[in-house]
């Protein structure tokens, strides 16, 4: 990978991680594009440049971060349920990610599923309801359908708070929140796993400044993200979000059809 390539793949994970339209299912088909060769450092790339998403979440509302235990134990409850799903069945997960068909697919059924939210969840920004650890472990569940690669964790988690009465922008800033927990040890996990074998900690320390340089850049493009998809989700709703995965889904399908190759090799 490239330090150009590598570019390309954060810019496109800091502006979709957040978004509802699925960071992973972009990095998949942005490395098929670009022809990069999967390989392990690659696949780790993929997940470890989420660490500079998790910092733009923190730098935006380290301030929220401050607050009760009551606070993180929420947090807690609601990432348990992907945590033990992506331990159980992690190599099921990997198989998927590099399958360009699911993601297209996916991509479609969740942008048709986006264009009736905002009719199916009407959710009021005053009187809502106090998040729960109840409401949070459903939360948490919901993410979960997120490993299916093109759902959208965002989308996922989204929906789950808005379907407990929560409003737009109360719904997403928790996504955002347990964004963090989730992303950090996703990355966490795949960090360790390069560490423990030689043969991948040289690769690692190899293209180390690749991955720095991915961080920084996914970084400063996911605060950019963050702060419009706040503004955009609360006035305009899912609709455009839900449009824009039902083409990007059909484009796909529609050159896997004509013949071109953009699966990861």
């Amino acid at each position: 990978m490239s330090f150009l390539e590598a570019i390309i793949v954060a810019i496109v994970e800091g502006l979709t991680e957040f978004l509802p339209v699925s960071s992973t299912g972009h990095m998949i088909l942005t490395q098929g594009i670009l022809g990069i060769k999967s390989d392990e450092f690659v696949k780790a790339f993929t997940v470890m440049i989420q660490f500079g998403a998790i910092l733009s979440v923190l730098v935006l509302y380290w301030k929220r971060f401050l607050q009760s235990w009551d606070f993180y134990l929420k947090l807690l409850i609601a990432f348990i349920p992907a945590a033990v799903i992506g331990l159980l069945a992690g190599d099921l997960i990997d198989s998927l990610l590099e399958n360009v068909w699911v993601v297209a697919t996916m991509l479609i059924i969740g942008g048709i599923f986006m264009l009736f939210v905002d009719k199916w969840f009407t959710c009021p920004e005053k009187d809502e309801p106090q998040m729960t650890y109840r409401s949070a472990l459903k939360i948490g569940l919901a993410q979960c359908i997120a490993m299916i690669p093109g759902v959208s964790r965002s989308m996922a988690t989204i929906v789950g708070g808005m379907a407990q009465k929560f409003s737009r922008k109360t719904a997403a800033e928790f996504s955002f929140f347990l964004a963090v927990p989730t992303m950090a040890a996703a990355s966490g996990y795949k960090l360790l796993k390069l560490l423990l074998k030689d043969e991948s900690r040289e690769l690692l320390m190899n293209n180390l400044n690749t991955l720095i340089i991915g961080n920084i850049v996914a970084f400063v493009v996911a605060v950019a993200a963050i702060r419009f998809f706040i503004g955009f989700l609360t006035k305009y709703g899912f609709k455009a979000f839900g449009w824009y995965r039902i083409f990007a889904g059909a484009a796909i399908l529609i050159l896997l059809f004509l013949g071109f190759h953009l699966e990861v090799v």
